[in-house]
């Protein structure tokens, strides 16, 4: 029976663009941060705001302009879930809640996630504002 790797390490470049002062390399961010910086990002790109690649993002930018509804808040539910299980092979969900906030343009997203063949959950929670 073969092994699962479960020591696998994610690494991806720290969006801020700093330079490490010593090695004159970028910052990176390593596997937890590294891969919720992604999802981050996934959800809140806009399909077809990446050229070539017009099928990556979400409908979440849009949405946000709804009046707030069950029917808007299962809609955002189901874009974020289908985007992460077509363009995100390294996590499960395991949970995903969208709620609103005090404030009527704001919308709290709670993710709760798990690298794949790992039980560990981790959990991302960001908040979805629309801006005019």
């Amino acid at each position: 029976m073969p092994t699962v790797n479960t020591n696998r390490k994610f690494r991806d470049i720290d969006l801020s663009f700093r330079i490490n002062p010593f090695t004159k390399d970028l910052y990176t961010k390593t596997d937890e941060e590294a891969v919720k910086t992604a999802l981050k990002n996934l959800i809140l790109t806009k399909n077809f705001e990446r050229k070539f690649h017009p099928e990556i993002g979400t409908q979440v930018q849009s949405l946000l302009f709804e009046n707030n509804s069950p029917a808007v808040l299962i809609a955002m539910d189901r874009t974020i879930r289908e985007s992460i299980e077509r363009f995100e092979p390294r996590v499960r969900i395991v949970d995903l809640q969208i709620n609103e906030t005090q404030d009527p343009n704001e919308l709290l997203v709670y993710l709760v996630f798990s690298f794949k063949n790992v039980d560990n959950p981790i959990t991302l929670t960001t908040t979805l504002t629309r801006v005019r």
